[in-house]
């Protein structure tokens, strides 16, 4: 244990330079006597590893040490291949560079981490996009890399929801892969963030203007926070519906995972033929009937009654047909 943290805290100090004792107990997660103890022993071994006195200073490595990557446990070795995505990378126009960085790390790598990775590689593939749905066409995704790499302004022709066809000029900040979809993380000049399709993008200009991108930016954070406000946008209403047993993973299959989730954990006791009565959220009442159709005379629409009357339409034109 005390092995993995010291070749941590060495690998800290390799890659971000000047760490005070506090900043390195953060980020081990023990206590500051314990880091000293760690440089202590870390010096005794003959790492170059010394303090600068006072408020801006810390421990750093003598310049030009550099570690070998040779710490890795097994189980560390294996993850890092589990998350290779070669498909992400090649669309990047990395993929050659992902490939030589792989051989790399298995060359560098003891036998018994080499081993595992191999082996997890063998037995794991992951294949982003969803069932049902291929992944975007995303011809213009290397030259958005590029400039998000150089921190070059871009102008787009974009095509938004409704086929309308806008030109922006944008400040990249990142790139998302979701669900087989890339999506790029942009600011028009002195505006917020925005999220742009990158399928969506028909024509692109790497601008001559360069930019600073913002200090503090969190894509991560940023992302999970845009995901969060779209679902609370996007479900603006609710529906009241009974349910036939024995369908929960129909239904969250069929009205989505999350929210399907969510109405069947609020849902009422079953009645005496099994039925539940539950509230789901959706989108709009006519995209509702869509999605509820899909399960016919599995569930039951008691409200809202616009909803309740397109069902009982639609019903009827369906009965009608296979008279």
């Amino acid at each position: 244990m005390r092995a993995s943290r010291l070749l941590s805290l060495l690998l800290l100090l390799q890659t971000r330079g000047r760490m005070t004792a506090p900043e390195l107990a953060e980020q081990l997660e023990v206590s500051v006597r314990t880091v000293y103890r760690d440089v202590d022993a870390l010096s005794a071994a003959g790492i170059p590893v010394y303090a600068d006195r006072g408020p801006a200073g810390g421990y750093q490595l003598l310049d030009g040490f550099r570690t070998r990557l040779n710490g890795l446990t097994a189980e560390e070795a294996s993850g890092l291949f589990l998350a290779a995505l070669p498909g992400p990378a090649a669309e990047l126009g990395l993929g050659r560079l992902a490939a030589n960085a792989e051989l790399k790390l298995l060359a560098a790598l003891p036998p018994e981490p080499r081993s595992h990775a191999a082996r997890m590689r063998e037995r794991f593939h992951m294949d982003v996009p969803g069932w049902y749905r291929g992944a975007d066409d995303v011809p213009h995704l290397g030259e958005v890399s590029e400039a998000l790499w150089e921190e070059r302004a871009l102008r787009m022709i974009y095509r938004r929801w409704g086929q309308q066809e806008v030109e922006r000029e944008i400040d990249p900040y990142g790139l998302v892969l979701k669900g087989g979809s890339w999506y790029l993380v942009a600011a028009p000049p002195g505006s917020s963030p925005r999220t742009y399709r990158v399928s969506r993008i028909l024509k692109i200009e790497r601008l001559e203007r360069t930019f600073e991108r913002p200090a503090g930016f969190d894509l991560a954070a940023f992302w999970q926070a845009y995901a969060a406000e779209f679902l609370q946008k996007m479900y603006t209403a609710e529906a009241l519906i009974r349910l036939a047993p024995d369908l929960d993973g129909l239904f969250r299959y069929t009205v989505g995972e999350e929210v399907g989730h969510r109405a069947l954990a609020a849902a009422s006791e079953p009645d005496a033929d099994g039925w539940r009565t539950l509230t789901l959220p959706i989108e709009s009442i006519r995209h509702a009937r869509w999605v509820l159709l899909r399960l016919g005379a599995m569930v039951e629409v008691l409200g809202p009654p616009e909803l309740r009357a397109l069902m009982a339409e639609e019903a009827g034109k369906l009965a009608e047909m296979y008279q």
